[in-house]
């Protein structure tokens, strides 16, 4: 007779958050196939009698319901970006210090981990807690978890401040950059290449696209006293029908990430003004956030914490808050740089600091 198949391991949220940062990095979650993590969140915490847990597809919320004064929204993603014969994790010196390594150590499980143990362990939190843990983060915006949890319960979005895990060296990064992409496109005339002389090339007819975005030098713009880097890039370029044949259609791609002092619709705006010659299609945008480091619990929070304000570069679901007037940052372990890398890795000193931060400031010991 075959042996049963093993029960799935219960996710043990009592251990230290860097091994639960191990242990939800080892259960595959690439976008779209979050639902064995979600699962194992929600058996987790189903007994903790301090919380609430709501489920909406595979993002899972849990939150306090203590009648404190103010509430504070903590979230993070599930996901990850694929995966690139990096995991399961492995543990690994550099230099002395210890890291973590393998998908989603750094974008963004430790600090999902370090909330979920939080989540557990502080039952008498000094302000009411709602944590949210969302799906679909890596992929189109249209998609998000954290956007489809505001359309179908926007109840859950009341608070005075938002922490997203994201990322930040344990730092805490206000805001985010805009996030732009687009599609240039360019058409011309078939021919045999053998006669090209009769035909018209579409892919050249995209140079000087490539010429002007080549030539641009990116701005830094000072927002509330943080200064954000834009970015302005080819990301992708297709055209062709076969070897012999000059190309009739051509396409460029294009990802814009503008500074927080433009909306979408200036970026927009921005992106017809530099390419007026092509057909311009959008194919992806998002808000940005402004730094949101003038609300007094945002403050209060970057001191108990001990952190440096910085600004965020990437696009993050702070903007989601920011968009609802819920002040938000970034705050979480990891290296942004190693974020979507191959070789990404967490400093465990890192994961361990940022929970005991977290804690403190929720607990009011800071």
């Amino acid at each position: 007779m075959p042996n049963p198949a093993s029960p799935r391991p219960l996710l043990d949220l009592t251990a230290d958050s860097v091994a639960i940062t191990q242990a939800i990095c080892d259960v595959p979650s690439v976008s779209g196939d979050e639902t064995t993590l979600a699962d194992l969140v929600v058996e987790a915490l189903a007994d903790a009698a301090h919380l609430e847990v709501i489920r909406d597809g595979d993002t899972v919320v849990a939150r306090t319901n203590l009648g404190r004064e103010r509430r504070v929204v903590i979230a993070g993603h599930l996901d990850t970006v694929p995966i690139n014969d990096n995991l399961p994790t492995r543990f690994e010196t550099i230099d002395g210090e210890r890291y973590l390594r393998g998908r989603g150590t750094v974008d963004m499980k430790g600090g999902v981990a370090v909330q979920l143990k939080l989540a557990l362990e502080l039952s008498e939190p000094i302000v009411d807690l709602t944590w949210m843990w969302y799906d679909h983060e890596e992929v189109s915006a249209e998609l998000n978890g954290l956007g489809r949890l505001a359309r179908h319960r926007p109840d859950l979005f009341t608070g005075d401040f938002a922490i997203l895990g994201e990322p930040s060296n344990g730092q805490v990064e206000g805001g985010c950059n805009g996030n732009l992409r687009f599609e240039l496109r360019a058409y011309g005339l078939r021919a045999h290449s053998a006669r090209s002389w009769v035909g018209d090339n579409a892919i050249h007819r995209l140079a000087p696209a490539i010429d002007r975005l080549a030539a641009y030098e990116a701005e830094t713009i000072e927002v509330d006293g943080l200064a954000y880097r834009e970015g302005l890039n080819a990301v992708g370029v297709t055209g062709g029908v076969a070897g012999n044949v000059i190309p009739d259609e051509a396409m460029l791609h294009v990802n814009y990430r503008f500074a927080p002092n433009r909306t979408v619709a200036e970026a927009i705006e921005f992106a017809r003004a530099m390419f007026p010659e092509y057909e311009l299609t959008v194919v992806d945008a998002a808000e940005g956030a402004r730094p949101g480091l003038d609300a007094p619990l945002a403050q209060q929070f970057v001191r108990a914490v001990g952190a440096e304000a910085r600004p965020k570069y990437g696009w993050t679901d702070v903007a989601r808050f920011s968009a609802l007037g819920i002040p938000a940052v970034n705050f979480g372990p990891g290296d942004p740089l190693k974020a979507h890398a191959d070789d990404e890795r967490v400093a465990t000193d890192q994961v361990l600091s940022c929970e005991r931060a977290l804690r403190a400031w929720l607990t009011g010991a800071a």
